[in-house]
């Protein structure tokens, strides 16, 4: 017997069958005539080459053969009905998902903690991975499934199968220790040029914004120390007479290690973050879920203003020159 043949749609009148025993019966329950409930039957015996029903004083009986197939028409049907023709659902309180993002260094500070934090207290058994994924490679891990999303900034991830919400904009600041010899509570462009810088070098992430308006204004810096990372920026600032220009969230969250935050003395665009998955994943319920506790979590809020109870008032003066905008207007956007 070739399946190819077999028409799916009969083996629900066969198993109808077996369970009423009575086509004209059948045929009503099904919403179709009886001679078409008749055709059917007749279709079903050509392929399987057995009688499948006789008519006796007790209904319609099966034949041996037809009660040998019974139970396996019912699994098929019951399958297709459990796992093909029903949407796959997610019970958060019965979940055991491992999720998986992709975000920088300073992503891990300021997203993950209130992201795990609702994981945790919506889906007790879930648990979250923050996996390093090159850019070059971000797409396919995104298609794959092998990351859920990409959280954080990355402008270069823009292909026709890649959806992006936006999350909140984030300025930079300077820092500097605050018992710095030279620089006091504002920072001007001469103090800023004269002073030794440390430069975080990560290709694609938010330190370029800040690093091409440089190369814009053609300002000469004198760097002596390339990083490849942001997290021993802050202690090596706090013991050393170095400047670097960081991500605000950065310098809020270590404030309180022997810094100070000054506002850049040069406007620079502001850090668009956004959340990015891969169009395939639009319908898959587990990471649906996710992308929208991180909507409700970021989304136009600053995780960073929860970090220090002298975040706002640092913030409102190290924020006042960010691309022109005032530190009024930008802090209470982020409130």
């Amino acid at each position: 017997m070739d399946i190819r043949r077999l028409d799916l749609n009969l083996l629900l009148l066969l198993d109808g069958l077996f369970r009423t025993q009575n086509l004209s019966a059948l045929s009503r329950e099904l919403g179709m005539s009886q001679p078409m409930a008749s055709t059917g039957l007749r279709k079903l015996r050509d392929f399987f080459g057995d009688p499948l029903f006789l008519s006796t004083g007790r209904g319609m009986r099966p034949t041996p053969f037809a009660e040998s197939i019974a139970e396996a028409v019912r699994t098929v049907l019951s399958t297709v009905d459990q796992q093909i023709l029903r949407k796959p659902r997610f019970v958060p309180e019965e979940s055991d998902r491992v999720f998986t993002v992709t975000t920088s260094d300073i992503g891990v500070l300021i997203f993950i903690p209130p992201i795990l934090q609702r994981i945790r207290s919506m889906a007790p058994g879930a648990s979250l991975r923050c996996l390093p994924t090159s850019h070059e490679d971000l797409e396919d891990a995104l298609e794959s499934g092998e990351i859920d999303l990409a959280i954080g900034y990355f402008p270069d991830l823009v292909g026709p199968n890649i959806v992006t919400e936006d999350l909140f904009d984030h300025p930079f600041t300077s820092i500097v220790r605050k018992d710095h010899p030279t620089i006091g509570d504002t920072l001007s462009l001469e103090q800023f040029l004269a002073a030794d810088h440390i430069v975080v070098n990560q290709q694609g992430r938010s330190q370029e914004i800040f690093e091409r308006r440089v190369r814009e204004l053609k300002l000469q810096r004198r760097v002596v120390l390339h990083l490849p990372h942001f997290m021993s920026v802050p202690q090596l600032i706090a013991t050393s007479d170095m400047i670097s220009t960081v991500p605000f969230s950065l310098g809020a969250w270590y404030a309180n290690a022997g810094l100070k935050l000054l506002p850049p003395p040069v406007s620079i665009p502001l850090i668009e973050l956004k959340q990015h998955w891969h169009r395939r994943m639009d319908n898959e319920p587990a990471v649906r879920w996710l992308q929208t506790i991180v909507a409700e979590e970021l989304r136009d809020r600053d995780p960073a203003l929860a970090m220090s109870a002298d975040y706002a008032k640092s913030r409102a003066k190290a924020a006042a020159p960010v691309a022109g905008r005032s530190a009024t207007t930008i802090a209470s956007r982020l409130r």
